[in-house]
């Protein structure tokens, strides 16, 4: 039996969350975690631009280790983390999707950009009660941060065309998941003309 999945109500108010586009995910020439990503990076401009003119919150996360007791069981199970020490260009954003002034990046150990983190206190105080959720990857650390972010109670928006993955397989396993359960994935479009974009 098949369960019923509604589309949940618009936020009143949207943060823009971007997932882990730090050089160690997006530039595989430079990094053993990443893999093409150009149209999830060009997707993500659209949407930084869209955010930008209205003045809405943004946050990124990046991975980042400077001790090795932190997440040791998940570095561990995934040793190419180890690449993600703290000072290595690899776990810089992006230039190609730079933060602006004022927009923070959030270090993270674990896969969720919420676990450990300051970010469900930043989006209260912020007055958020909705999130879109973007970059890499899909099955893994974008996954965690929507999952979390339906666990504080937040609207989560995933548009499709700004997240990817590794594995073209799981990535699309999973976003039929997160649409099913926890999240609406949604065309880029149909996402940007929420915010005028």
């Amino acid at each position: 039996m098949a369960l019923e999945s509604r589309r949940l109500d618009a936020a009143r108010r949207y943060a823009l969350i971007l997932v882990d586009l730090s050089v160690g995910f997006t530039d595989p020439s430079r990094s053993r975690l990443a893999a093409p990503c150009e149209a999830v990076i060009a997707a993500n401009q659209r949407l930084l631009a869209a955010f930008r003119a209205r003045g809405a919150p943004v946050y990124f996360t990046t991975v980042m280790y400077d001790s090795p007791d932190q997440a040791r069981v998940f570095r561990e199970k995934l040793p190419a983390l180890n690449d993600l020490a703290a000072g290595s260009p690899l776990v810089e954003i992006d230039a190609r999707v730079a933060p602006a002034p004022g927009e923070a990046v959030i270090v993270k150990r674990a896969a969720s950009g919420f676990f450990g983190t300051d970010l469900a206190q930043r989006l209260r105080e912020a007055g958020v009660d909705g999130v879109v959720v973007t970059g890499l990857t899909t099955s893994g650390c974008v996954r965690a941060t929507a999952l979390d972010a339906l666990q504080n109670d937040l609207r989560v928006l995933i548009p499709e065309q700004a997240v990817g993955d590794r594995d073209p397989v799981a990535h699309a396993a999973n976003l039929r998941d997160l649409q099913l359960k926890y999240a609406d994935v949604v065309d880029l479009d149909v996402c940007l003309a929420l915010f005028g974009g």
